[in-house]
């Protein structure tokens, strides 16, 4: 039982060290971005095309979030740019709207507690942005829009965010997209990355086979530990168990000890002895008849 409980420790173990960790969800990190944001609108008479910063909720902070208010038809003939990311002309929300907001978050050092890629690192923090109806910003909803690219691709610009202990010379690009979608790609010149459609993005570089040698090493020395302990501790209780079994056992012998004949006791000195009750054999005559 024993050997079995250390074989179903270890490959829990293992199993929750060799999967990527379980991430946070992005659903109340879109909500709060997309609040900090219109808030932000709504106490401001925005200027069209004018980047403003919103202030995330103090659960977020380190995560960096503008916002710019922009005519479909300016996005559609000249295109923007902000924070990195070029949106081309030619390029229209789906469905149309008259005014539109584009939302830019920096995730910071809350990068990796949200996005992850199994054998990758995070180069840069993860960027990005999404597009929202901004017709009427007093309004109490808040409606997403699509993005439709019929031009050049959008580019984001990561040579401002590049950290220098990583190696983006061997890096990728990731784009991750709201239906849970990684898709990488080739790095262009100057540290940039291009997309069709709005997202979050970062720069990635794989782990050297080393480094993961040696975590693995490590989770397995981690999961002996908490095997052994694990044995142990059914050996401790199994002890305890056994001891207790004894003692009930004992107990119940006594139980029907006492349930058994009683004795009268008497008096032996300064001590109580038990007394068994004398019964006598009369005395038979030869002829059968008695004395």
């Amino acid at each position: 039982m024993n050997s079995v409980l250390l074989l179903l420790v270890l490959t829990v173990f293992y199993l929750a060290s060799a999967s990527p960790s379980v991430k946070m969800e992005t659903n109340s990190l879109d909500a709060s971005v997309e609040n900090s944001a219109f808030q932000t609108l709504d106490l401001r008479r925005p200027h069209t095309g004018s980047l403003y910063r919103a202030i995330p909720p103090a659960n977020l902070s380190g995560v960096e979030v503008s916002v710019i208010r922009l005519r479909s038809r300016t996005l559609w003939r000249n295109g923007t740019n902000f924070r990195g990311f070029t949106l081309p002309p030619r390029t229209l929300p789906v469905p149309h709207v008259r005014r539109l907001a584009i939302v830019y978050q920096n995730l910071g050092n809350w990068s990796s507690q949200y996005y992850s890629m199994p054998g990758y690192s995070l180069i840069t923090p993860v960027v990005g942005f999404k597009v929202y109806d901004a017709s009427n910003i007093h309004s109490n909803s808040i409606i997403k829009l699509g993005l439709k690219t019929s031009g050049n691709p959008i580019s984001i610009q990561f040579d401002a965010l590049l950290n220098t202990s990583g190696k983006p010379s061997t890096g990728k690009c990731a784009a991750f997209y709201a239906n849970g979608t990684v898709h990488l790609s080739a790095m262009g010149s100057a540290y940039t990355c291009y997309a069709q459609d709005q997202g979050r993005f970062s720069i990635i570089a794989p782990i050297p086979p080393e480094t993961r040698k040696g975590k693995r090493g490590k989770c397995w020395v981690i999961g002996l530990a908490l095997g052994f302990a694990g044995m142990a501790s059914m050996c401790y209780v199994g002890f305890m168990f056994l001891r207790m079994s004894r003692s009930k056992k004992v107990q119940v012998m006594e139980r029907q000890a006492d349930d058994g004949e009683l004795f009268k006791t008497v008096w032996v000195g300064g001590s109580k002895m038990p007394s068994a009750t004398v019964t006598r054999t009369q005395p038979v005559l030869e002829n059968g008849g008695l004395t």
